[in-house]
């Protein structure tokens, strides 16, 4: 039995649609569903039990001897959440009692930590998971922090030798985009908030650059494809003398200008790009620059080549969103 908590999320539910494409363990999702059509992430899986993540752990007492790993993408996830509590409880305490939990069973763990970590940038972007190196990274809002403080608190355990899992990584996951992000609202991907104005004929709508260093529609992010983030978690669970804290993104920074005109190219348009203000609530906060460094999940053994962003969103506009069905 796999466990994915937030397994009816974006990135969870991809990974419970590969996990069940393997005919491998019964798969187990733990999350959230609420009222909205967060459901139909998952409508097409055929699964073991969907479990409450307040009720997790009494299920894991008696499910312990059946558990082989347990992949925690759950989390709250919007950068724009200012309840600290919130974030204390749901992003730092559960994930450490997972650790705790998968250390004493001997089970692996996978979970999600952010480039949010990061914060504007500027001590680059390297996943070195020592104590020292972490320590220098200043997060730039409360989510970004909750992530960062977890990967901290793993970094000493490791350090001082403490009581690990047989295997675990964390994985610094970058701008993902793909299909079952419907629910996210406001932090859906560019793609797909792009794609509706596109489709009906309209301009794509950009934020204006506030830095002289980069022009409009310049800003850069590290767009990974979401079937290249569930690869890795594949090949990791693959791969069981892996562990570690890593980056995941491609390693090649992109603009919005260019994810707007693969958008356009995909929907068979001439690009048109109209610039607004960043909004002031963010403005302050504004990354302009990510890439991730890959060179420690490369030397790990992952050799397989990243998704384009070009082949990306041509894949994700073409499969998923322009048709009936935009489920993965």
């Amino acid at each position: 039995m796999i466990i994915v908590t937030g397994g009816a999320g974006f990135i969870g539910s991809n990974l419970v649609a590969a996990l069940e494409a393997r005919d491998g363990p019964e798969i187990v999702v733990c999350d959230r569903l609420g009222r909205d059509e967060k459901w139909r992430n998952i409508a097409k899986r055929e699964l073991a039990d969907i479990v409450a993540p307040e009720a997790l752990f009494d299920f894991l007492k008696t499910q312990a001897y059946r558990v082989s790993a347990i992949l925690h993408m759950g989390a709250i996830s919007a950068t724009t959440e200012t309840d600290a509590d919130l974030l204390v409880r749901e992003n730092i305490r559960f994930t450490l009692d997972l650790w705790d939990w998968c250390a004493a069973h001997g089970v692996p763990l996978i979970y999600a930590s952010s480039a949010a970590t990061y914060g504007d940038g500027s001590a680059g972007f390297d996943d070195d998971g020592s104590t020292a190196a972490l320590a220098a990274l200043r997060p730039l809002n409360a989510y970004g922090w909750s992530k960062h403080v977890v990967d901290r608190r793993i970094a000493r355990i490791v350090a001082d030798g403490g009581r690990v899992p047989p295997q675990w990584a964390g994985l610094k996951f970058f701008n993902v985009y793909g299909p079952n992000e419907y629910h996210k609202g406001g932090m859906r991907s560019v793609v797909e908030q792009l794609h509706a104005p596109i489709a009906a004929g309209e301009p794509a709508a950009l934020f204006r650059s506030h830095n002289p260093d980069y022009s409009d529609g310049g800003q850069m992010r590290d767009f990974v494809w979401v079937g290249d983030c569930v690869r890795v978690v594949l090949w990791l669970l693959d791969h069981p003398e892996v562990s570690g804290l890593f980056n995941l993104g491609t390693g090649q920074a992109r603009s919005f200008a260019d994810l707007a005109r693969a958008a356009f190219a995909a929907l068979g348009r001439e690009p048109a790009i109209r610039f607004i203000d960043t909004p002031e609530a963010i403005r302050a906060k504004y990354q302009y620059f990510t890439e991730a460094r890959m060179d420690r999940l490369r030397q790990a053994g992952y050799d397989a080549p990243f998704t384009s962003l070009e082949d990306g969103v041509a894949d994700y506009i073409g499969t998923y969103l322009s048709t009936d069905d935009p489920y993965r």
